[in-house]
């Protein structure tokens, strides 16, 4: 096929560009074409992980409380396998609980532990964090309970936080401080909730 001048010298010069540039540009379509797959692959896999995740979560809710070997062994297995799911932590959470209420301390607070640092959602961390200054401040640890008030936590659990402080602070006999830290906790509280009723008694309850 001819072609005029002017068609010639547009060809020449594609031609050109071509010897220049086109290794570019396929090597980049083709690093495009490689992300799009493995990104594409990646949410395949996150998902599936959120959906075993998921069932074995439910399995683990209906598991009897009693059966502690039972509760720990499937709660180990979703922290290990599936730590990046919102489903890790809830089961180090309520692991934790059952451990608790059987008078294993160590384990509850090995696994809130775990759940603190964790956790994929802020309010699952939070009440962890909670429940482990808690079993810290019965053991005496006031210092370490009161660290771990003040640490960052998601900030719609702040009423929550100062009202525990009010009570560690009022054990180690400093009402004075214990008052601010309720007087925060009831600024915080829903006004609705029924802990605020709680917290306010207590404020009242030191003069």
């Amino acid at each position: 096929m001819a072609y005029d001048l002017e068609e010639q010298e547009q060809l020449d010069e594609f031609k050109a560009w071509w010897k220049l540039y086109g290794k570019l540009l396929i090597n980049a379509a083709l690093a495009a074409l490689l992300a799009y797959a493995v990104f594409q692959g990646w949410t395949y896999y996150k998902s599936n992980q959120a959906v075993a995740a998921s069932t074995q979560y439910q399995e683990l809710l209906v598991t009897d409380e009693k059966d502690l070997k039972a509760i720990q062994g499937k709660s180990a297995a979703l922290m290990e396998k599936y730590s990046a799911t919102p489903y890790a932590g809830r089961a180090a959470l309520f692991a934790a609980k059952a451990n608790y209420q059987a008078g294993d301390a160590k384990s509850a607070k090995e696994q809130l532990t775990w759940t603190v640092s964790h956790a994929q959602e802020t309010s699952v961390a939070a009440l962890a964090s909670l429940q482990l200054a808690n079993i810290l401040a019965e053991e005496k640890d006031t210092d370490g309970a009161l660290k771990l008030l003040a640490a960052k936590h998601d900030a719609g659990f702040d009423g929550l936080f100062a009202d525990l402080k009010g009570d560690i602070l009022v054990g180690m006999g400093k009402a004075t401080e214990a008052k601010l830290a309720y007087q925060e906790a009831l600024a915080k509280l829903d006004p609705q909730g029924k802990y605020r009723a709680l917290t306010k008694q207590k404020l009242e309850s030191l003069g």
